[in-house]
């Protein structure tokens, strides 16, 4: 049993140059502090038991026969942990030496995978001592681990006393040899990694590629990448491109100061990254090299089976040489988590990149509507601006598509319809909006045409219900399609994608436009597009009325103020938009069940929300997303913008009625467990 989250470390213990005794005592050490933490894969540097750096001495019997007692003997004295080990050993076999990671487990070498490419230039010339692997998958035999060495082995604490027991070895054990070895953890969710070994990542077509095709999820390098000045951003640069080609996480253990300076330096330069994500990185030559995070494997799997371009081999990689391998690990429950997941993952996280990525979202929309303006020959928009986030950024996008045609932004007309529920605090950002940014401002008081349609229907003005609130959103479209036709211009949308999502919209009121440039633009980020454009306008003027519009509370002002003020405030009655859009993100496009997505916002929003009120809100999320399909499989044309979208042509095909008791269940456990 996994819960989709597997725990991995990459470390740099203490090196002695040809000291593998010394050196297996540190990974043992490494080993026992990592097993402690709940660590279930934990990755060494290259040639860990010898060191890198030994040239010639390779050569050697001496230090080749030490390195395999330090292998057995680092076997021996983490068979009691419930982990996976991978070191680097120089390994003889049939006249040749390799150079090999060795997989160990519960006091067991499960499989031995030697380096394919080997560096002949430069500082490195590995090809004088090593040979590189070129064949298929075979069979190595040590000759020291029968029963009676096993046990005097295990009691060995001293070389001396190491040396005595190996050489009293009396049967051979075969371990799997070569390159396509899979290494599967069994469990409900598919774990499975293969190595690669430094230089080999470096390669046009590195090995790593093709055991992600095979099915490895995680990759794991064992290296020793000396330092050169901008090496290490190449090198970072490089693992995150090669863990998001093969859709992987990446285990990057590099070599230390231990290592031998007489050419080189090596700066143990760790990283984990996931899916060309940086989870884990050491800072070269920093003091603390171990990384330990955890690796979302179910997000992974999530993420190939929608990527069906991806090649993954239907056999596992059989028919291509692959041998799988079983791990067997205890049933480890619930993965304690330590890395962090954003609140917000729809908007940028990193503040370095945010006018570039706000520039690169706002030119998508507004070169969308810049499309459609000049296929229909339209000169003119229709806008209704209601003071809100929604209808601002609207506004601000379809300003950028005007100037990009050379149109004049009197053609952009902004109409404004106050009814029952608007304050002047809207209505005045209204105003002041249309006029800061050079467009037509008209004005079409509504309530009296909305008190006659409600009495030609016989809906009586004091029931405040949900006729009274839609009465009054589809009158505002029926006058913004009639002005459109007027002036032969278009109506644009104002709709966000968490709206479209809890169908928090008039069907065919301001569900409906005729080009929507916000469809697949979330309300957490609206209010970060709009934050970025008001922080950076020219104008102090238009920034004071941004910031204004980034202030007030999200309403669709449908009902009337209390004593001037939002009496109707959205996130009070379908929940907070920053919890709504976590759900949607994590549902959309990682397919993740409800009891994932409420185990990740707990951890995600934890001093924030309390798990009662994350599942209330999650399960109004779950029954209004699929209640509110049909809203969603009319939708007006729209850009795409980021990963997610929930237009019915693109990213999500999916029935009106289809029935949601298998997620509700899940919901009313989690509930039930609550109380």
């Amino acid at each position: 049993m996994t819960d989709g989250f597997f725990k991995v470390a990459v470390s740099t213990p203490k090196l002695r140059v040809a000291d593998c005794h010394f050196n297996c005592e540190q990974m043992i050490k490494k080993a026992e502090r990592m097993a402690a933490e709940g660590v279930r894969l934990l990755a060494f540097p290259e040639l860990s038991l010898t060191g890198y750096t030994c040239s010639d001495l390779f050569l050697h019997d001496t230090l080749t026969a030490g390195a395999q007692r330090e292998l057995w003997a680092y076997a021996r004295a983490t068979a009691g942990l419930d982990m996976i080990s991978v070191l680097g050993l120089p390994l003889e076999h049939h006249g040749r030496l390799y150079n090999v990671a060795a997989v160990v487990s519960r006091g067991e070498i499960l499989g031995l995978v030697p380096k394919s490419h080997l560096p002949n230039y430069g500082e490195f010339y590995e090809a004088r001592q090593f040979a590189a692997w070129t064949g298929e998958n075979t069979v190595h035999r040590f000759f020291f681990q029968g029963k009676e060495s096993a046990e005097s082995m295990s009691s060995a604490t001293s070389e001396d006393s190491r040396n005595s027991a190996f050489s009293a070895a009396s049967s051979d054990y075969a371990v799997a040899l070569g390159t396509k070895l899979l290494f599967r953890v069994p469990g409900d969710t598919e774990i499975c990694f293969a190595i690669e070994i430094c230089e080999d990542l470096w390669m046009p077509a590195p090995p790593s590629a093709e055991h992600a095709m095979a099915g490895a999820n995680i990759l794991v390098n064992l290296s020793a990448s000396d330092e050169l000045t901008g090496k290490a951003a190449y090198r970072r640069e490089l693992v995150k491109n090669q863990s998001a080609r093969t859709l992987s996480a990446y285990l990057y253990a590099d070599a230390g100061e231990g290592e031998s300076t007489t050419d080189m330096v090596f700066a143990g330069h760790n990283l984990i990254v996931e899916n060309g994500v940086i989870l884990q990185e050491s800072r070269p030559f920093g003091p603390e090299k171990d990384r330990i995070t955890e690796i979302d494997v179910a997000r992974l799997n999530s993420e190939r089976r929608r990527m069906i371009t991806f090649p993954l081999s239907a056999e596992g990689g059989t028919e291509r040489g692959y041998q799988w391998i079983d791990v067997p690990l205890s049933d480890w429950g619930e993965t304690a988590l330590t890395r962090t997941f954003q609140k917000t993952p729809f908007v940028p996280s990193s503040r370095e990149h945010r006018e570039e990525r706000c520039d690169e979202i706002l030119n998508i929309q507004s070169a969308g509507l810049a499309k459609r303006l000049r296929h229909t020959r339209c000169q003119n928009a229709v806008i209704g601006l209601s003071g809100g986030l929604d209808s601002t950024l609207a506004l601000l996008v379809t300003v950028r598509a005007f100037d990009s045609l050379g149109l004049d932004r009197k053609g952009i007309l902004c109409v404004t319809m106050p009814c029952f529920g608007t304050t002047s605090r809207t209505y005045d950002n209204a105003v002041s909006l249309a006029g800061e940014l050079g467009a037509t401002l008209k004005e079409i008081p509504i309530q009296e045409a909305v008190t006659l349609h409600f009495r030609d229907i016989g809906q009586d003005m004091e029931k405040q219900d949900i006729t009274y609130e839609n009465g009054q959103a589809r009158e505002r479209t029926q006058i913004l399609m009639d002005l459109a036709n007027q002036c032969g211009g278009m109506v644009i949308g104002t709709g966000d994608m968490s709206e479209l999502a809890l169908g928090w919209a008039t069907y065919n009121g301001d569900h409906m436009s005729m080009y929507g440039v916000n469809c697949s633009v979330p309300k957490t980020l609206v209010r970060y597009l709009v934050q970025y454009y008001a922080d950076t306008a020219k104008s102090a003027s238009l920034r004071e009325v941004l910031y204004d519009v980034l202030d007030t509370p999200v309403s669709p002002e449908l009902l009337p103020p209390r004593e001037g003020e939002i009496a109707q405030k959205t996130e009070d009655i379908v929940g907070p938009y920053e919890l709504h859009d976590f759900f949607l993100y994590y549902m959309l496009r990682c397919g993740f069940s409800p009891a994932r997505i409420f185990r990740l916002a707990i951890h995600a929003f934890d001093g924030d929300y309390d798990k009662k009120t994350i599942h209330q809100w999650l399960s109004v999320f779950c029954r209004r997303f699929f209640g509110q399909q049909f809203k969603r499989s009319c939708l007006p044309d729209g850009p795409k913008v980021g990963t997610v979208s929930v237009s019915p042509r693109g990213d999500l095909r999916m029935p009106s009625d289809a029935e949601y008791s298998l997620w509700k269940a899940e919901l009313d456990r989690i509930g039930e467990s609550l109380v």
